[in-house]
C-alpha cells in the first residue's frame, strides 16, 4: 500500500486514537519503520489531537482526583498481596455518588428558553381552547335563539 492511500485510508487517525486491534497496530508500526514521512505524519496528528482536545479539557473536581488516588494506591497494595492473580482491567472502577445532573454551562441559557417557551405555548394553548369552548356555547346559543324566532 502506498503511503498516500494509507494515509487517507484513516487507519492512522484510527491508530493513534487507540481504535485499531493488534493486526492493525502492527501494520502501521510495520510501515513507521519503513516509511519516514509516515512516521512524521503520525507524530503531526498526535500533536494536532493533543492540542485539540487539551483546548477544551477540563480538570476534573479535585475530590474525583482524591478517590481515583485512593482506589489506585489502595488496588496496588492489593495487586503486591495477590502477586498470583492477574487483572486484565487497565481502568479504575470510579462510582460517583451525586444525585443531580451536571450540563456544561453554555446550554443553561437554551433549557431555560425551553422551559419559558413550553410556559407560554401551555397559556397560549389553554387560552385559545377555553376562547373556542366560549365560542361554541356562544354559536349554540345564537342558533337556539334563532329557532325560536322562527
Amino acid at each position: 500500500m502506498r503511503t498516500q492511500e494509507f494515509i487517507e485510508s484513516g487507519i492512522l487517525e484510527a491508530h493513534v486514537m487507540g481504535f485499531t486491534n493488534r493486526e492493525e497496530q502492527e501494520q502501521v508500526r510495520q510501515m513507521m519503520l519503513v516509511d519516514r514521512e509516515l512516521e512524521t505524519y503520525v507524530a503531526d496528528l498526535e500533536a494536532d489531537m493533543r492540542g485539540y482536545f487539551a483546548e477544551d479539557a477540563v480538570m476534573p473536581p479535585a475530590v474525583v482526583r482524591e478517590l481515583i488516588e485512593l482506589r489506585s494506591q489502595r488496588e496496588k497494595k492489593e495487586k503486591h498481596q495477590f502477586d498470583d492473580k492477574t487483572s486484565d482491567s487497565q481502568y479504575l472502577n470510579v462510582e460517583v455518588n451525586d444525585t443531580h445532573i451536571k450540563v456544561h454551562k453554555n446550554w443553561r441559557p437554551a433549557f431555560i428558553a425551553v422551559f419559558i417557551l413550553s410556559k407560554i405555548f401551555l397559556i397560549a394553548g389553554l387560552y385559545f381552547y377555553f376562547k373556542s369552548v366560549s365560542q361554541q356555547e356562544e354559536l349554540q346559543r345564537l342558533k337556539t335563539q334563532i329557532e325560536h324566532i322562527k
